[in-house]
This record gives structure tokens, C-alpha cells and sequence, in this order.
């Protein structure tokens, strides 16, 4: 008995994030968390909060996902606002973030990786992955996403060790810009388009989403 109730115990506490729900506090357009890292994240006053999921992706990561969108009265969304805090589990000490973009942007005091890209709705999907939950979350909620999004991703880490980050990706109906995510792909008819759109792009995610950190305030 005593070695069924100690195999209780292990899984139990060995599997925290699938137990408890997401620990940052939303306010409307506003995002609140008190711990890795201690951050307020604002967004458009315009936005509508989705929802949140929290699991442990691939089991290796305990992932909170926040999701906000903007809409038009149909539910289809023209932008998305992604914002998730990630960690490794304490069972796999070796793992680390990588991330190698040489490009970079400052938002509250905090160094953010910068990265963008051009998909297809009908794009493949990793099972089990975190799109795969955002989209899911998204769907659940009656909101159809557009033919073809531009997104930029944002992901700050929090220390030396690599293992935590905040990663925030904006994202907005590629249609806008009078082109299809095939027009601005590599040996598409606009590629040579796509370094103004995609530095138009991170300008307008740096505006739109607000970092405020405490002690930079």
C-alpha cells in the first residue's frame, strides 16, 4: 500500500504543469505575470482574448499560451497576437534554447530574438506542437484564420542559462499587403517586396505590443 501511495506521489508531483492551469493574469487587453519574468505585456485596446492553454509540449517544456486576436463581425481574423512563457522541466537539465537570428529588438529594457515568415492556413501542422494548440484554441472559439498570415516572433531569454523565455508572435493577413504568402515566398513573384513588408511588419508589432518590466519603468 505503501508503495502504490509513494507511486501516486511521484507521478503527481513529477507533473505539475499538466495539473494546474495557466498562472498569468489577463485584464482585458492586458497581460500580467509575476514570475519568469516579471513582466506587464499590453496590447491594442481592440484585441479580443481567445483564451489560454497551458501542457507540457513534447514533455520537455512547461508552456502557457496566451492568444488575442483582432476580428471582423464574421470572426475572421486580420491580426493575432501570440503570447506564450515557456520552460524547460527540472527532469531535463541539459536542454537549452537556441536561437541564432542575428536580429534583435529592445521592448521595456528586455533583448528580444526577432524572426519572420510567410505561411499558407493549409501549411502542415506538427502534431502535439504549440501552433497545433494555438490553433485548436483558436478554432474552438468560432474564429477563422485567413489564407495566408506574415508573423514575426519576438523571444526573450531570461538568463544565462537559456531554459525560460517569453515569446510573443504578431501576426496579420498576408492579403493586406496585395500579395499571397506563394507571391512572397523564396522564387515567388514579390519576393524582392518581402525585406520592406517584413521590416514594415516588425515596426508595427513593436508598436502595438507594450513590455513594461518593473524595475525599468
Amino acid at each position: 500500500m505503501l508503495k502504490q501511495i509513494a507511486a501516486v506521489l511521484l507521478v503527481c508531483t513529477s507533473l505539475p504543469a499538466q495539473r494546474n492551469g495557466p498562472e498569468r493574469k489577463v485584464e482585458g487587453n492586458v497581460i500580467t505575470s509575476r514570475h519568469d519574468p516579471d513582466v506587464r505585456i499590453e496590447l491594442p485596446k481592440s484585441v479580443q482574448y481567445v483564451g489560454a492553454d497551458r501542457w507540457v509540449l513534447y514533455d520537455i517544456a512547461d508552456c502557457e499560451l496566451h492568444a488575442f486576436v483582432e476580428a471582423d463581425g464574421q470572426k475572421n481574423v486580420q491580426r493575432l497576437y501570440w503570447v506564450q512563457f515557456e520552460g524547460y522541466v527540472p527532469t531535463k537539465p541539459e536542454l537549452k534554447h537556441k536561437y541564432d537570428s542575428p536580429r534583435h529588438a529592445t521592448m521595456g529594457g528586455l533583448d528580444f530574438y526577432v524572426d519572420t515568415w510567410v505561411r499558407r492556413k493549409d501549411a502542415e501542422t506538427q502534431k502535439g506542437s504549440d501552433r497545433e494548440h494555438i490553433e485548436a484554441l483558436i478554432g474552438a472559439k468560432g474564429y477563422k484564420m485567413p489564407e495566408g498570415m506574415m508573423d514575426v516572433r519576438l523571444v526573450h531569454l531570461l538568463d544565462e542559462q537559456k531554459r525560460k523565455e517569453l515569446m510573443v508572435i504578431y501576426g496579420e493577413d498576408v492579403s493586406q499587403t496585395g500579395f499571397t504568402v506563394t507571391d512572397l515566398s523564396e522564387r515567388g513573384r514579390a519576393f524582392s517586396r518581402w525585406p520592406a513588408i517584413e521590416n514594415a511588419l516588425i515596426e508595427r508589432a513593436k508598436s502595438k505590443i507594450t513590455i513594461r518590466v518593473p524595475n525599468n519603468q
